[in-house]
């Protein structure tokens, strides 16, 4: 009934009235707030300190990696290749972007061994492209799972960016073999890999969950995302070298683009990778100080920013 102070008999007389909200333990002033700080009682959903969130996503570090593992085991389980296809399609990727870039327009000049050179940007690259699409949807893809368990929600990004790296490391064997048959002999850089692959991942987890606080309110963004990273693989230097493209433009009077190219993360761990897969692959020299620096910076201004926005609106998810 929408008005109970009208309540009334058979007879159309007033029974009851309701002049005030009731009394919490006969304290008729004290707020629902007091009452409940009264007796030691939280908001369930409330986002907790950011000390404890952290023990909290560590406690959950078992279920992260084995959710992670469980997604990489069913990503293709409904076709026939099953797994391959973690392999096959960076390398088909590969394959037409070789054949436009590589044999139409031309960019293989000049590079050394180009087949390896062009692999490596699209495996590393793709990384990246993939976490962050996988980012975007790590909410709104999983909000029974949220509204039904109470656990730290960057478990969910995590996860995904981990399922990512487990796909890398199956093509870094494949690309490991495709460098070996092209020639390349292995040297004591391959030793740098582990440590370059950690700090991509701390910056794919850092852009991940920023896309995936973006993502969880404004679903537009999951449309957006495909012409993002697009736009940004073409800047990336996948088909070309940075280098060399940076000193056209210093030649025309524009050595500002071509710092901009260099402090592209996504270039920059992409040359890293190459630098130790292949070595100089041309005579434009590159300064691998610098590129060293710009991937640790990446990665920690990433992780640290993309954790803090993230976290920020950890009540607020799975909501509406």
């Amino acid at each position: 009934m929408s008005h109970p102070e009208r309540l009334s008999t058979s007879g159309g007389e007033p029974v009851a009235t309701i002049a005030e909200p009731p009394r919490m333990n006969g304290s008729g002033n004290e707020s629902l707030a007091e009452f409940a700080a009264r007796h030691g009682l939280t908001q369930s959903a409330a986002r907790p300190s950011l000390r404890k969130y952290v023990q909290e996503l560590w406690q959950r570090r078992t279920f992260i990696w084995n959710f992670a593992t469980a997604k990489t085991a069913s990503t293709y389980s409904g076709s026939q290749l099953g797994q391959l296809w973690q392999v096959l399609t960076p390398l088909l990727n590969a394959g037409v972007y070789y054949l436009i870039f590589g044999v139409l327009v031309g960019t293989s000049k000049g590079i050394h061994n180009y087949t390896a050179f062009l692999i490596t940007g699209v495996f590393v690259f793709t990384f990246t492209q993939r976490s962050l699409t996988a980012g975007a949807k790590a909410i709104g893809g999983n909000l029974s799972l949220i509204r039904a368990l109470h656990f730290p929600r960057a478990s969910l990004v995590f996860a995904n960016v981990l399922m990512e790296l487990q796909q890398l490391l199956i093509s870094m064997v494949v690309l490991v073999v495709i460098v070996l048959l092209t020639g390349e002999m292995p040297t004591l850089t391959w030793l740098l890999i582990p440590p370059l692959l950690m700090l991509q991942l701390l910056f794919n987890v850092g852009i991940s969950l920023a896309i995936a606080r973006l993502g969880a309110f404004v679903r537009d963004i999951q449309q957006l995302l495909p012409f993002i990273t697009r736009t940004w693989l073409y800047f990336s230097g996948v088909f070309f070298l940075i280098p060399q493209m940076a000193a056209k433009f210093d030649h025309k009077g524009y050595p500002w683009v071509g710092k901009i190219l260099e402090a592209n993360p996504g270039a920059v761990y992409i040359e890293l990778m190459r630098s130790c897969l292949i070595g100089d692959v041309s005579k434009f020299p590159i300064n691998h100080g610098l590129l060293w620096t710009y991937a640790v910076l990446w990665a920690v201004v990433a992780f640290i920013g993309g954790f803090w926005y993230f976290y920020r609106a950890e009540e607020r998810y799975g909501r509406g």
